[in-house]
């Protein structure tokens, strides 16, 4: 019989430490994924907002334009909003805008239009920076704004650049001599000015002091200069600044006081005086 002291005994086995079992590795790309389409809805909804805000923005424009210069409700008005409209109206101020139509009708004065204006403040007082309007006629309308003045034969007038042409009769004893006037415009205080630069007489150019020794007082009527106010026809805070012959058009340029944006005696038509 054995005794504990020389019981056998089983070695232990070799220590080892438990090993940890790998941590799973979580996988990015569906947290990429989300990022992408919640910022793709961001951009959508950018753009979404982007196209409403323009759509209002160039309709506003468009009204406006159409009650202020009391046009027909179906005018062809082009609206342009460069950049982006968003932050411009959370600005409160458009940076750049352009307003175009062709035929239109102020009274007599009856042409294509451009209007460009920067820096135009929609809240409270506003006001524009730099504006300003080109209206460009051609002969048959130059020559509806010419009807309107006493004596002047409108049927007449045609164009040589950089002058307006036109053609009456002038009587010597009894017999109708025709006669040819080339008229250069040019804006006086917001008017249109037509100045006699040449003169001919049964085709044959000759000069004033000779028509007027020919033809004495008569020869006045052909040698005066032609005052065409235009205020009556465009807002008070629009004037005339200059005027031109270019090819087979008059191209007339205004300058807009900006604070025409928000106060509404510069919006009613001026007055001739």
């Amino acid at each position: 019989m054995t005794t504990g002291d020389t019981q056998p005994t089983t070695p232990l086995p070799p220590w080892t430490y438990a090993e940890t079992p790998p941590k799973r590795r979580r996988r990015a790309w569906p947290w990429i994924l989300a990022l992408v389409i919640v910022l793709g809805l961001a951009v959508a909804a950018w753009f979404a907002g982007e196209m409403i805000a323009r759509d209002i923005v160039t309709k506003t424009i468009r009204e406006q334009v159409i009650t202020q210069l009391s046009l027909p409700a179906d005018q062809e008005i082009d609206v342009v909003v460069e950049g982006t409209v968003l932050p411009q109206l959370i600005v409160g101020t458009l940076e750049d805008v352009t307003v175009s139509s062709d035929d239109v009708k102020l009274g007599a004065l009856v042409g294509d239009v451009t209007v460009h204006a920067q820096d135009i403040a929609i809240r409270g007082e506003g006001t524009a920076g730099a504006a300003s309007a080109t209206v460009v006629l051609d002969p048959q309308q130059l020559r509806t704004l010419l009807s309107t003045i006493e004596d002047f034969p409108a049927d007449s007038v045609d164009l040589a650049e950089p002058n307006v042409t036109m053609a009456t009769e002038l009587s010597l004893f009894g017999v109708e001599l025709p006669v040819g006037v080339a008229l250069t415009p040019t804006a006086v205080d917001g008017d249109i000015v037509l100045t006699p630069a040449s003169l001919q007489v049964a085709g044959n150019e000759v000069t004033a002091d000779a028509l007027r020794d020919q033809f004495g007082g008569f020869a006045d009527t052909v040698l005066r200069d032609w005052t065409i106010c235009i205020a009556e026809y465009v807002p008070a805070g629009v004037e005339l600044s200059n005027i031109a012959v270019t090819g087979e058009q008059v191209v007339a340029d205004l300058a807009i006081d900006g604070a025409i944006v928000s106060d509404a005696s510069l919006q009613k038509l001026g007055v001739c005086e």
